[in-house]
């Protein structure tokens, strides 16, 4: 089995910046795309970045140019840098990775960590 860990939510006031980590553990093979989902209070999960295993990003037009996704694979980590944050960033951010599911022919599969709450506010 693969746990993720999160850690860096917490409270933040507008224009501030919050780093977010996640840590894969256990049995770990090989991984593909590593990124971030977040949920508001009241709305669906909504993509805010993935990554790739060339390094090649992808952003929600939300937080283009404020968000800023980045991976160690020597770590199994994936980070989420926040700058200039907005109350509308408001949310329970969810890493996730897809990793190699063994003997099944090159399948991936997505494995998500338990959510991390970032609140902007004043």
């Amino acid at each position: 089995q693969v746990q993720l860990v999160e850690s860096g939510g917490g409270l933040v006031q507008p224009g501030g910046s919050l780093r977010l980590s996640c840590a894969a553990s256990g049995r770990i093979f090989s991984i593909s795309a590593m990124g971030w989902y977040r949920q508001a209070p009241g709305k669906g999960r909504e993509l805010v970045a993935v990554i790739s295993t060339s390094d090649s990003e992808k952003y929600a037009d939300s937080v283009k140019g404020r968000f800023t996704v980045s991976r160690d694979n020597a770590k199994n980590t994936v980070y989420l840098q926040m700058n200039s944050l907005k109350p509308d960033d408001t949310a329970v951010y969810y890493c996730f990775i897809n990793q190699l599911v063994p003997n099944s022919g090159g399948r991936y599969l997505g494995v998500w960590g338990q959510g991390t709450l970032v609140t902007v506010s004043s």
